[in-house]
């Protein structure tokens, strides 16, 4: 047991100093020696994420635990890597401005809107350690993506959670109830994370208009390119009319970037000016991952094929868990989450025993597994293993 304390304080402690950057060579070696097992929570996603790839077996036949794309990156990303790498002994301020110019001209900002950085981990880290000083309160869903309250919460920050609605969505009038005059920040992810739930787009732009006139509102959309339609989605353009917005995106999900670390929060200058402080910011970048985020910035032809993949596998795991007769939560995002019939960590363990990796969780007095969408191949696994223990 003290083992397992030490083990878990340690991952804990060098996940949040890397702020979300992966491991180095040396950490992975020393968790690989460590006794391995299925972790239901370990403090927040990001790192039970980490965890749970590391303990997963050797080789499994469908990696279904980390909400990425196994469809990308695409032929023009990987060429665009390859060219980059003979001009990488030279730091890439030229292309990353030519980055930042490409995302300012499609979302109708400036370039001052635009803070980068290796992912979008780094930048709800900092955005957390910035506005949950001196024990400010940080109000997330619960559940939701947790990486951004419980990093804050860690360096003293109160974390207040709020319970979903009904039907498993954000409950925006009870997170205004809960603010205070100590609140620092209201944090929104959407299409939520772990539920796959998306907000009336209507509800929340009033929302943050009112909100920010209170209170800065972070809202995450790393799922945000699954929906219909992204732009039309956005809280964006609350920042283009000059709310205090800050919006995250990542080229983690549909653009297939997991690896390659690379992901920007669009917000108002002075309010980026103080995030960055708490941020490396594009420094972090590689130039090969500066040049693959050019060209695969809206490349449309690969985004929507790789959407079309996404949505075949999604509708063949509705079919697998309504022919088993379990109920689900409809997703507007790369996972689908369902109610599952025994206790999360003994599930999970029986599905990487069978080669499958999914996460677990619990909440509303039931334990709830989330599924990634994967390739078709890698659903058939999931049925496969599935069918053995539902």
């Amino acid at each position: 047991m003290a083992n397992s304390i030490n083990r878990r304080n340690w991952i804990k402690s060098t996940a949040l100093l890397a702020g979300g950057t992966a491991f180095l060579s040396g950490t992975i070696g020393k968790l690989a020696a460590m006794p391995k097992r299925i972790q239901q929570v370990v403090f927040n996603d990001r790192i039970a994420e980490q965890t749970a790839i590391l303990e997963s077996p050797p080789l499994m036949k469908a990696r279904l635990l980390a909400n990425e794309n196994p469809f990308g990156p695409s032929p023009e990303v990987k060429k665009a890597m390859q060219d980059a790498l003979d001009m990488s002994y030279q730091y890439p301020f030229m292309r990353m401005h030519e980055l930042t110019g490409k995302i300012a001209a499609y979302e109708g900002i400036s370039e001052g809107n635009i803070l980068m950085d290796a992912g979008s981990s780094p930048l709800l880290l900092a955005a957390g350690m910035f506005y949950g000083k001196n024990g400010a309160e940080i109000i997330t869903g619960d559940p939701s993506y947790n990486s951004l309250p419980s990093d804050a919460e860690h360096l003293g920050a109160k974390w207040i959670k709020v319970p979903l609605t009904a039907d498993y969505k954000l409950d925006l009038d009870a997170m205004e109830a809960k603010i205070t005059s100590n609140t620092g920040l209201v944090y929104i992810c959407n299409p939520n994370n772990p539920t796959g739930t998306v907000l009336d787009t209507a509800k929340l732009k009033a929302f943050c208009e009112r909100i920010s006139k209170k209170v800065p509102v972070f809202v995450d959309e790393a799922y945000i390119d699954y929906l219909p339609d992204p732009q039309g989605a956005s809280m964006i353009s609350m920042v283009k009319s000059g709310s205090n917005i800050i919006v995250a995106r990542t080229f983690s999900k549909l653009y297939g970037f997991a690896g390659l670390r690379c992901g920007y929060v669009i917000a108002q200058p002075d309010t980026l000016k103080a995030i960055a402080k708490y941020a490396v910011g594009s420094m972090s970048m590689s130039a090969p991952t500066v040049a693959a985020a050019i060209a695969g910035y809206q490349e449309k032809d690969f985004l929507q094929e790789a959407l079309k993949k996404t949505l075949a596998s999604k509708e063949y795991l509705y079919g697998v868990l309504k022919k088993e007769g379990y109920d689900y939560i409809p997703s507007s995002a790369n996972f689908v989450m369902f109610p599952i019939k025994m206790a999360g960590a003994r599930f999970a363990q029986e599905m990487s025993n069978r080669g499958v990796g999914i996460r677990t969780w619990k909440f509303n007095d039931k334990d709830w597994c989330r599924v990634s969408i994967g390739r078709m191949d890698e659903m058939q696994a999931f049925a496969d293993a599935f069918k053995q223990l539902s």
